[in-house]
Parts: C-alpha cells; sequence; structure tokens
C-alpha cells in the first residue's frame, strides 16, 4: 500500500496503485456530508479534486447535510452545485417533509430503495456521462440495529438483474450499522456489482480493498464534516448522554473539516476494479459553522437546532 501526497491537505492510501489511462473510470464515493461545515468542506475541495485527479463521477450520501440529521431542499442544490454527480441517503433522509417533492423531481438524488411503497423518490438510478458510458448506482438500507426494512440483498439483486448488460458500472451505497452485514452484501454481490461501500457509521474503516471476484469494498467511507468530534457532534454534549443516561441535546462540533471516502479506477471494458484508494482530505478553511467572508476568518458558533441557518 503506497502513501499519496499531493499537497499537505491531502493525503490518499492506494491498493494496487494504478496510474489513471484513457482505458479507465475514476470514482470517488463520500461518506456522510454532516452539517454545514461538511457542505463547505465539500465546497471548498471537490471542484478542484474532481479536476486535479480526473474523477469521472462522484457520489455522496447527504442524509445528514442540514444540521447534522436530514437533507433539505437548499442542502441538496448546495451539494449538486459543488460538482457531487448523485446524493445518496439514509434513515434521516426523512427528517424533513419539505424535500419529498425534491425526492421525486431530482433524478440525482436517492433514498433507500428497500423502503415500502410508495415512497417519495427513487432508490435507484443510471446515469449517462457526456462520452456516453453509463453509470448506475443503488442505495440500500441495512436492517441490523436499524428499521426492519424490506430485505436489502433481495433489493440488491432485483437491482443487478434489472440492469442490461451495457451498464457495467454499478455501485452500491449500504446505508447500514452492522460490520458484518456490510461485510456479507459485500461478498453477495462481488463480481456482479463494480463496488459496494458503507455509510451511516461515520468513521472511515480502513478495510478498502478489492475482492476476489474484482469488486470494490469498504465497510465504511467515513463522514465529511469535523473529524474531530463524535459522529459530527461536540463530545461535551455526546458525553453527557453516556454519563447520565439521560436525554441531552446535542450541539454541533465545530472545528476543521475534512472529506472522508474512497477513490476508485475501473476497467472501462469490464467495469471491476483496477485500484481502490483510501481517500483522505482536509479542508483547513473549514474551522468553523460560518466563514466571515470580508475577513476570511473563522467564527465558531454552537449548534442550535431552533435557529440553524442549513435547514432553511
Amino acid at each position: 500500500m503506497n502513501k499519496i501526497v499531493l499537497d499537505e491537505n491531502f493525503i490518499f492510501m492506494h491498493v494496487n496503485p494504478n496510474e489513471k489511462t484513457g482505458f479507465a473510470m475514476r470514482v470517488l464515493a463520500l461518506g456522510d456530508i454532516c452539517g454545514s461545515i461538511g457542505r463547505q468542506a465539500v465546497k471548498e475541495r471537490i471542484p478542484y479534486l474532481k479536476e486535479r485527479l480526473g474523477i469521472d463521477f462522484i457520489i455522496a450520501n447527504g442524509e445528514n447535510s442540514a444540521g447534522g440529521v436530514g437533507i433539505t431542499t437548499s442542502t441538496i442544490n448546495e451539494i449538486l452545485n459543488a460538482k457531487i454527480d448523485c446524493i445518496t441517503g439514509g434513515n434521516h433522509s426523512w427528517k424533513n417533509r419539505e424535500a419529498y417533492d425534491k425526492f421525486d423531481t431530482e433524478e440525482r438524488v436517492l433514498r433507500p430503495q428497500n423502503y415500502p411503497a410508495p415512497a417519495p423518490g427513487r432508490g435507484a438510478n443510471i446515469y449517462i456521462l457526456p462520452d456516453g458510458r453509463k453509470i448506475a448506482v443503488l442505495n440500500i438500507q441495512g436492517t441490523t440495529f436499524m428499521d426492519a426494512l424490506p430485505c436489502p440483498f433481495q433489493a440488491a439483486y432485483d437491482f443487478v438483474n434489472s440492469l442490461d448488460d451495457d451498464v457495467i458500472f454499478r455501485f452500491v451505497d449500504f446505508h447500514a450499522e452492522a460490520t458484518s452485514e456490510k461485510k456479507a452484501m459485500g461478498f453477495a454481490l462481488d463480481g456482479k456489482v463494480s463496488a459496494v461501500f458503507g455509510t451511516h457509521t461515520h468513521v472511515q474503516t480502513a478495510d478498502a480493498q478489492i475482492l476476489p471476484n474484482g469488486t470494490a469494498y469498504m465497510t465504511d467511507l467515513g463522514m465529511c464534516g469535523v473529524e474531530q468530534s463524535c459522529l459530527g457532534m461536540s463530545f461535551e454534549s455526546v458525553l453527557q448522554r453516556f454519563i447520565t443516561k439521560r436525554p441531552a441535546s446535542f450541539k454541533r462540533a465545530v472545528g476543521q473539516g475534512a472529506l472522508n471516502g474512497l477513490l476508485m479506477d475501473l476497467d472501462d471494458t469490464t467495469g471491476k476494479a483496477l485500484s481502490v484508494s483510501l481517500f483522505r482530505e482536509n479542508a483547513p478553511r473549514t474551522k468553523a459553522t460560518v466563514i466571515d467572508l470580508e475577513t476570511d476568518t473563522a467564527q465558531p458558533q454552537e449548534y442550535n437546532a431552533e435557529n440553524d441557518a442549513d435547514r432553511k
């Protein structure tokens, strides 16, 4: 495994190092975008990195993009404007009802496919790049330690069976709690899809790999937000709940933003993985909830659920 450093803010670890050629598709998958700092990190770095690294397509989980829990029409627009090509979701996708119409009208936004019908939006879609290459993305949710939804494995098999042979690039965001369930999904789809990656836990796992039959896999992509936090919330506010065993209001963490994810190169003829990279990116300008644009200085703010600009 090689360590690649582009600049002081960007480090990723390469498995099976392979320089991108004209015969490879390069895709980046980003973990849960958490709150305004997560969105700032995406806006600050992704447009530059997409061009700098020659990334063809970017998938990002956005279910926590509004105030750290949920997604809104405003945060959807903000993320898409930052050069993200597909936004996936999870159990928090349903928190803000005003976004439901956006789920129906915006094809670049997905929610877990295995929610019972009828449900707003879609859980899978096929995207066509300007050069004609097709990319299929499926969003499903696990059931271990989560809501008792219809079987995600059956949803995944149905997805694979529905695709035409010319759709060789196939990605699955498995939004799940249990490592065992995610690992099982990876092996269930090995050789049938290009990649299976987990979201939901906000902690990046160090197991980026290529499975025996060519599928890229990672148990959890991690989080785009304040990494020095308790899953995006301040340590102090979360600690009170653990110590007292009583309900406590969470405060969103402030601090430097970071991006976590998985960078993949895929064979242009088979759709299988050529290399996978553990993606970790610092965004040094995102050091608080709000950046003062006149002075370009950080203005720390505590999270207040009743007065949160990114819920609007």
